[in-house]
């Protein structure tokens, strides 16, 4: 799904200068370090979304189990939301237009792994991969727009980053359902190398490495591991509690020990402190960890309804895969119209505002999909009312909630808060993937499918309220 959160650096708004309409940037080449970024970055969104509608070619084609096919998604999330964090610290301390590079390298090959997949496992691999590379490419994607831009010129970088960002992750789908009804799933993974190989041209010639971006120190790796196999169990338990032939001694087991581990990270970030791959002196603001509470709660919300109801159409309501694709097309146009705006709206007059009203609306379109009956479903009447509302409350928050983050920490912590904001979206994205082996389950008719459906966009609704409520008691005013 699309996740335009992250990015540390900034100042606060009310003591932002006024620069004029062209105003200047601190970067020699701007409109090549955006387009380079805003490349990169796309391969992300896209592979974070396209894949959806290609579940059912996926289970059809390599043999997945209902029960197994949220992993082609949640191995992806998974060292994506792990390693993100990670990700952003390499970059602060080796240079983040090195380590955008090389999480560029990571996605292409993993990438023609994908495509060349003959068995479900080997699928999964390349997808594991696919996440490293991203966590690598988000957070410095970010970062880098983030030391190259000053001012208001970063306001409308980061707008134009997330518009662009939007439509290429939400027509993912579109384009990708076409290719796989006209050649095959196997082509939504080849398209992305001649796109990384232009992001990669652009970053390696006109993107300069600021030495001042780097820090000195250990990594923590250590940290790194604990958070990865800690989210691997409980993503492993969450899934396989849909109902399986594993027993239950071993999922309770599995949730144990990550919730133990995930604990242990905690020590560890407490002790290291500022040398912690999360140092916890980040959270000392209320409207930080506001920030991404609100996060966690929206993008949760979201992170269900574009997995679930692209499968819903394809598998039970028989749509082609560009059809369902198509069926969340107001996301894309609505963001993309909304993000450029909103992200000067944001830097102005602070994000508290549009992102409360933008969770309330998304709750009360999540609402409106629980409407869908066990019979034909009517594209006009039973989802694009809601889906309206949830691309108009998206389109509200995506860019004041990206500008709100930089405003809500120090230059220094920049990688550092971009990672860990882009992992708090995809871990909630992981976390309602992992929640949905009870929907895909449900698959001996269609009523028992429509039914965990009802059921999963009413957590959603119910998880975007949370996120509202976040941005009232938390968020300050700017």
């Amino acid at each position: 799904m699309l996740y335009f959160t992250g990015l540390g650096a900034g100042m606060r708004s009310g003591t932002m200068r006024r620069f004029h309409e062209h105003a200047v940037t601190a970067t020699t080449y701007p409109r090549a370090t955006l387009a380079a970024t805003i490349l990169g970055s796309s391969l992300a969104f896209i592979d974070g979304s396209v894949v959806n509608v290609a579940l059912p070619a996926l289970a059809r084609d390599l043999g997945a189990t209902p029960t197994s096919l949220p992993w082609a998604i949640n191995a992806y999330l998974l060292p994506l939301g792990a390693l993100i964090l990670l990700g952003g610290s390499l970059g602060d301390h080796f240079g983040r237009r090195r380590l955008f590079l090389i999480g560029l390298v990571a996605f292409t090959v993993a990438s023609i792994l994908c495509a060349a997949a003959t068995t479900f496992p080997w699928l999964l691999a390349g997808r594991g991969l696919q996440g490293l590379g991203a966590a690598l490419l988000m957070p410095n994607s970010l970062a880098l727009l983030g030391s190259e831009f000053e001012g208001e010129a970063r306001g409308r970088a980061i707008g134009t980053w997330a518009a662009v960002g939007a439509l290429a992750g939400a027509v993912g789908p579109i384009v990708g359902g076409w290719l796989i009804d006209a050649i095959g799933w196997r082509i939504i993974f080849f398209i992305n190398v001649p796109i990384a190989l232009a992001a990669g041209y652009l970053a390696w010639t006109y993107v300069a490495e600021r030495s001042e971006s780097r820090h000195e120190g250990s990594l923590d790796t250590l940290g790194a591991g604990l958070i990865t196999i800690s989210l691997g169990l409980l993503t492993w338990s969450l899934t396989e509690t849909s109902g399986t032939q594993n027993s239950s001694i071993l999922i309770g087991a599995a949730a144990g020990t990550g919730t133990l581990l995930f604990v242990a990270f905690l020590t560890l970030e407490s002790r290291l402190k500022q040398r912690a791959m999360m140092p916890l002196a980040v959270f000392a603001g209320r409207s930080f960890i506001g920030l991404n509470l609100l996060t966690f709660f929206l993008y949760g919300s979201m992170g269900g309804l574009v997995v679930v109801l692209p499968y819903f159409l394809i598998r039970m309501e028989h749509w082609t895969a560009i059809r369902a694709g198509a069926a969340l097309l107001p996301l894309p146009v609505l963001i993309g119209l909304g993000s450029r705006y909103m992200g000067r709206v944001a830097a102005r007059y602070g994000g508290r505002g549009p992102l409360t009203l933008g969770s309330i609306l998304v709750g009360i379109g999540l609402m409106l999909y629980a409407r869908v009956g066990s019979g034909a479903v009517d594209y006009w009447t039973d989802l694009l009312p809601g889906t309206l509302l949830v691309a108009l409350g998206m389109g509200a928050c995506v860019a004041p909630l990206t500008t709100s983050v930089i405003n809500a920490v120090d230059q220094e912590h920049v990688g550092i808060a971009s990672g860990f904001n882009n992992a708090v979206a995809r871990i909630a994205g992981l976390i309602a993937t992992a929640c949905l082996g009870f929907v895909f389950a449900r698959q001996d008719s269609i009523a028992s499918f429509v039914a965990g459906f009802r059921i999963a966009a009413l957590v959603g609704a119910a998880s975007a309220l949370a996120a509202a409520g976040c941005a009232l008691a938390l968020i300050a005013r700017e």
